[in-house]
């Protein structure tokens, strides 16, 4: 099978940047210039969105699917630097080309990637590719809207209309799937200030793994699973979870009563 690799980034105010941008003083905590940053685009906007480029990844989480089973993981360690994670994300995709699966990630996840990949100095020729070197990707490649080697799957349930997005948790929760637990985006920045890493890549992770079963339901729909291949896949997650020693897979199957 072409391998599957469903991907969710977690990100923070890129500090360094935006003092690089503004000029703050030196002795400006980090908190004080992401606020600053925030009040600005309240002001403009009426929400403290930032734009993408001043994003830095705080995680990086995936969902494999291939001939080995189910596995999901988050990039790099604990101790890596943004450099390292996206780094890693390209990586994998100039190794195995994968069919890439999101909720929004051309939306966000990918525009940030390609500014911080610019920015950290990574390379990334296969996830680049449109035709020049491999004619497959002429007709079908991670870039295009309406290509699908990068499956953006909330896009393309709205039909490209952005007044029809559907939230993530809400589609899980509506689908039986757990959705989101007691961690939010919102919260992000606030846990990576406390040293709460780890929470951030656990929540990070569960978000992925929605956006797998949310996709599976996606094939059930367009027929590429059959019934009883979607009820065997949704045992293999299962089974694949259960085996994880892992606080966050403990609470994700408890809210999972199943179908």
């Amino acid at each position: 099978m072409t391998p599957i690799m469903v991907f969710d980034i977690e990100t923070i105010p890129d500090v360094d940047g935006l003092r690089r941008l503004h000029g703050h003083a030196a002795e400006m905590s980090d908190a004080a210039v992401a606020e600053l940053a925030f009040a600005a685009r309240r002001e403009k906007t009426g929400a403290d969105f930032l734009q993408h480029h001043l994003h830095r990844v705080a995680a990086i989480s995936c969902v494999f699917r291939d001939d080995e089973g189910f596995r999901v993981r988050s990039l790099g360690s604990l101790e890596d630097g943004e450099a390292k994670l996206v780094n890693d994300f390209f990586r994998v995709i100039d190794r195995y080309t994968p069919q890439l699966v999101s909720w929004n990630g051309g939306g966000f996840d990918l525009p940030v990637l390609h500014y911080r990949a610019m920015l950290n100095g990574v390379t990334a020729s296969r996830y680049w590719e449109m035709g020049n070197e491999d004619r497959d990707f002429k007709w079908n490649n991670y870039l295009s809207r309406y290509h699908t080697r990068h499956l953006d799957l909330m896009d393309l349930l709205a039909m490209y209309t952005g007044r029809a997005n559907a939230p993530l948790d809400d589609l899980a929760k509506l689908c039986g799937f757990p959705g989101k637990l007691g961690v939010d985006g919102s919260q992000v920045w606030n846990l990576c200030r406390d040293g709460r890493l780890k929470e951030i890549r656990d929540y990070c992770e569960t978000d992925v793994v929605n956006t797998y079963l949310v996709y599976c339901r996606f094939q059930l729909m367009r027929g590429e699973l059959s019934r009883d291949g979607y009820a065997a896949e949704m045992e293999l997650v299962r089974s694949s979870l259960s085996r994880l020693d892992s606080p966050h897979w403990r609470e994700y199957l408890d809210a999972w009563p199943g179908e």
